[in-house]
């Protein structure tokens, strides 16, 4: 009996001693194993607030003072750069306003430019009706023809008349000295008797609106005559 007690015994203290080891294996490992969490927790080092605090401080050397040192602008500065700001501001406010003004000035005295240039043409072609009339060889030297070309003028000095109140007035040509802001020469004439560039004939009246150019007169202006020699030498040539 004492024998078959003994093997039970016996393998209940191996099942114990089994058990206990299995325990003690499976704490080692649990101690052993280190999760992916637990190595990114032991790479991150550890900052204090202190150390923070000192790596937030900037390292200022000497230069970088006295470079601050410029850049601080005192409230004088300050002051006089408002004042600039201002005195440009109204500068600009007033050459705005007299521009204003000059658009409104000119509004009023020359609001009428385009039309009067383009009434030109009214008084144009009543010198042209007149020239035609005279040249027609059917009513020349009659009655007719008087009748009519003293309708023709009565109009043509209204209309003038009109012009002139509007301040539209003819450019005196003839016998001046050509003026390129006034004139425009469409021929050169041999004169003796006048100085070159002077305006011997006049091809079309030319109008001012104020101190302003309407249209140039086109004009023919004298040149000195040349000689008979300098003449052959021309034709030789062509």
């Amino acid at each position: 009996m004492e024998k078959e007690q003994n093997p039970k015994a016996e393998e209940k203290m191996n099942n114990k001693t089994e058990s206990s080891e299995t325990l003690e294996n499976n704490e080692k490992e649990s101690e052993v194993k280190i999760t992916p969490e637990d190595k990114i927790k032991e790479s991150e080092v550890k900052i204090t607030p202190e150390d923070k605090i000192k790596e937030s401080e900037v390292k200022i050397t000497p230069e970088d003072k006295i470079k601050e040192s410029e850049v601080k602008i005192t409230p004088e500065d300050k002051i006089k750069e408002l004042e600039d700001k201002l005195a440009r501001t109204l500068a600009e406010m007033e050459n705005q306003r007299r521009r204003f003004e000059k658009e409104i000035d000119d509004a009023f005295e020359y609001g009428g430019f385009s039309f009067a240039r383009e009434s030109l043409n009214l008084i144009d072609n009543f010198d042209r009706a007149k020239q035609s009339l005279e040249n027609d060889e059917k009513i020349k030297d009659t009655d007719v023809l008087k009748k009519t070309l003293e309708h023709l003028d009565i109009v043509k000095k209204d209309l003038i008349s009109i012009f002139n109140k509007n301040n539209v007035k003819e450019i005196v040509a003839v016998n001046k000295k050509l003026d390129p802001n006034l004139h425009q020469a469409m021929m050169e004439v041999e004169d003796k008797n006048k100085e070159p560039g002077t305006i011997v004939q006049e091809i079309q009246k030319g109008y001012k609106m104020k101190d302003r150019l309407l249209r140039p007169s086109l004009v023919a202006v004298s040149k000195k005559p040349q000689k008979n020699e300098e003449k052959s030498e021309e034709k030789a040539k062509k």
